[in-house]
């Protein structure tokens, strides 16, 4: 027997070749790739495994547990089963953390971190040996996140979605987080409930740990991240704290090991069809405007232009028939119930890529068919029965905003998506919370509110596009009111209100020159969004106006305002785009 032979049945390789499958793969450089195995090997076994232990595709695991997130509160359980379902499958499973993000735990907003932990979570990837990895996932901005960094890193990935929380109870009244968070909050400021009321309702929004109940950014990517055929089937439905998230989890863990074996890759999946299919998905399930933000970065990865016109096309063919809020009345929980993202997909499969591949080595529409032909529920509405009759979101242009701006339409009042009416700005975030609650504001319902300054380098683009209604209207019953940013809001939100303004005013888009009392005609059916005035005094107000594009001295900050693209682009960063393109979509 040879030196090598025995070295080999000793469960070392003095020699090893060149291997990229677990624990060999990618080793530290130190010149000497012999030495660089035995090192690895003889950390690992400090850590106590054996050689049959290390004999097995590796599998990864993202930990984004976190105490400032309790959308991800179910992590410990969740890693429990995901591991077993590693193990089961004759995997070995790998957990390591990545920077977790929660909104409302988040300074100055999420968005802000969104790109870091996909660089976090892509250079994770590349680092650590592992043959496929298990992403764990909920909170708005860390789905899109992983999906991002997993696309760049180009590995075997199969997404797993924390899941919602439970719905809540209020004097016999169903609640959850967020929309519900909102309407209440309206009701305080309008003074039509009291301290007392608003602190008790307070107490029963979030009912368990888990992601907002209803069709917020979360679900939203929760859906899109099926659609896309990156989690096994039903993965995006079930609530955080229930038998059947557990079951997904341990699922995803077999599943990661199957994808590793087979080395299905990322790019075998996020194709031009899947992304096709999530747009659609998007429109049919009056998702949160976010989502497209979210779905142009994750495309953007993968060498794709999302084109917004083709979307609103795509759009006015796409009826919203997820009954579900802020559009409808029912929470996920009962999407859950009504059979989840199968029903849906099975409702709109004559407009899908039914040949779009999925993680698990199955077309989606050999998935829709597996699902059988569904039951009788009330969530999911049939196309000759929408909620709304086109998708949930539509995009605008015009002067005002030459690259674009969209608003989620059903979710708006239909009296006010064919408005004209009087501009009342307000320069910044700082601007706003000093006036808008004056009572010498001078504001009427006909008025349009404008928020500068609120865009990706303006301030991260926060959730901030949702402006309250002005004190003195809101106690005088208004509920709904124009309202026009460069920034985003929650996909719980609810009301007539524009975002994503495409140049931002922070650069010097038009919506920087806008001033109080001009005119601004919004036209939902026309797609038009337009300053009344004329270019030549457009052009006499940018020559007087000074811009100054904000600019940070040091750290990530500084890396986010000189990097950060536009909101068409996905607000990602430029560095981070792949170098050749693969073209549009959806396809003309």
């Amino acid at each position: 027997m040879s030196t090598s032979d025995k070295d080999k049945q000793n469960g070392h390789a003095i020699n090893p070749s060149d291997s990229q499958d677990g624990m060999s793969k990618g080793l530290t450089n130190y010149g000497d790739r012999g030495f660089s195995l035995f090192l690895r090997k003889a950390f690992i076994k400090g850590a106590g495994y054996t050689d049959r232990a290390l004999d097995r595709p590796v599998i990864g695991i993202t930990n984004t547990g976190s105490a400032y997130n309790p959308c991800h509160g179910n992590m410990p359980q969740l890693m429990e089963a995901v591991k077993r379902g590693i193990m089961m499958a004759g995997g070995l499973p790998m957990d390591f953390p990545t920077i977790s993000i929660h909104e409302s735990f988040s300074q100055p907003n999420s968005m802000f971190m969104r790109n870091l932990m996909s660089m976090d979570t892509e250079e994770m990837l590349r680092a650590a040996p592992m043959d496929a990895v298990v992403l764990i996932g909920g909170c708005d901005k860390t789905v899109p996140a992983q999906l991002m960094g997993a696309a760049s890193a180009g590995l075997p990935a199969v997404q797993l979605i924390t899941g919602s929380m439970l719905t809540g109870s209020y004097r016999s009244e169903r609640v959850g987080a967020c929309t519900d968070c909102r309407r209440y909050w309206g009701k305080f400021r309008a003074e039509e409930i009291g301290a007392e009321e608003i602190a008790e309702v307070n107490s029963q929004l979030v009912a368990s740990v888990g992601t907002c109940s209803v069709m917020g950014t979360a679900s939203t990517m929760a859906c899109i991240a099926e659609a896309l055929g990156m989690t096994v089937p039903g993965g995006a439905s079930p609530p955080a704290v229930t038998a059947d998230r557990m079951r997904v989890a341990e699922q995803s863990g077999a599943l990661a090991v199957d994808i590793a074996r087979k080395r299905l890759g990322i790019d075998q999946i996020l194709t031009a069809k899947a992304f096709e299919n999530a747009m659609r998905v998007l429109l049919a399930i009056g998702g949160s405007t976010n989502g497209i933000v979210h779905l142009t970065a994750i495309a953007g990865r993968m060498g794709f232009e999302i084109d917004l016109k083709a979307l609103d096309r795509m759009g006015r063919e796409t009826p919203v028939l997820l009954d579900l809020k802020p559009s409808g009345d029912h929470y996920m929980e009962d999407f859950h119930a009504a059979g989840g993202m199968a029903t849906l997909l099975r409702e709109l499969k004559p407009l899908l890529h039914l040949d779009a591949m999925t993680v698990t080595g199955h077309t989606l529409g050999e998935l829709i068919e597996a699902s059988g032909p569904g039951f009788k529920q009330d969530v999911v509405r049939t196309a000759s029965n929408p909620i709304y009759p086109q998708g949930g979101i539509a995009v605008l242009e015009g002067n005002l905003a030459p690259g674009g701006a969209i608003i989620k339409q059903s979710a708006a009042h239909p009296q006010l998506m064919e408005h004209e009416g009087r501009a009342v700005v307000f320069e910044n975030l700082e601007d706003m919370a000093n006036r808008i609650d004056s009572p010498d504001l001078d504001v009427n319902p006909e008025d349009i509110l404008v928020l500068k300054n609120i865009g990706p380098k303006g301030a991260a683009m926060p959730e901030a596009g949702y402006m309250p209604i002005p004190r003195k209207l809101a106690k005088a019953g208004v509920k709904d009111i124009v309202r026009i940013s460069d920034g985003r809001m929650s996909g719980t939100a609810f009301g007539t209100i524009v975002l994503h303004v495409t140049p931002e005013s922070a650069i010097g888009g038009p919506l920087a020159y806008v001033q109080n009392g001009d005119r601004i005609r919004l036209s939902v059916s026309k797609r038009e969004l337009s300053l009344l005035v004329s270019d030549e005094e457009l052009s006499r107000r940018a020559s007087q106006k000074k811009i100054e594009t904000p600019t940070a001295e040091r750290g990530y900050r500084k890396l986010f305002l000189q990097s950060v693209t536009q909101a068409d682009q996905g607000v990602d960063f430029d560095f981070l785009m792949p170098p050749k393109t693969s073209g549009k979509i959806p396809k003309k």
